[in-house]
């Protein structure tokens, strides 16, 4: 199976996600989802950086599965997650975000970057203004 994103816990607390450009299908896109589960296991803060500079287009249905995960997983991601950044120099795939936002809103605070250092500077901003909060 051709994977649809990958997860890297290198820099952990900032999980970084990069989509691959394969093409999602019922296996691989289901696969990203329980990863993306797996990045709130330690149940501490994290932040995320989605990296869709090679991301491909999922169809709809992906689109609302994504927006399901989203609300399914809400809580989990205002309890943990001091926020996302996204990686998106393609207009199209933004539109995209914009539309799977409005099938659900994402419920924690999100920016979008052209490039991968300040969308980590952002993340590791996020972070400590989290921790302040705590």
């Amino acid at each position: 199976m051709k994977k649809y994103a990958e997860l890297s816990f290198a820099e952990h607390p900032v999980v970084k996600v990069t989509f691959t450009g394969h093409t999602a299908n019922d296996e691989n896109f289901s696969q990203y989802l329980k990863d993306l589960e797996r990045a709130y296991t330690h149940e501490l803060p994290i932040a995320l950086i989605f990296d869709a500079t090679q991301a491909s287009l999922p169809a709809f249905k992906y689109q609302q599965w994504q927006a399901q995960w989203l609300k399914d997983y809400e809580e989990m991601m205002k309890k943990h997650c001091a926020g996302t950044a996204y990686i998106i120099p393609n207009m199209v795939i933004r539109n995209l975000l914009k539309a799977i936002f409005a099938l659900q809103a994402q419920p924690v605070p999100y920016k979008i970057f052209p490039r991968l250092d300040e969308a980590r500077r952002w993340a590791l901003s996020s972070l400590e203004q989290k921790r302040a909060d705590e």
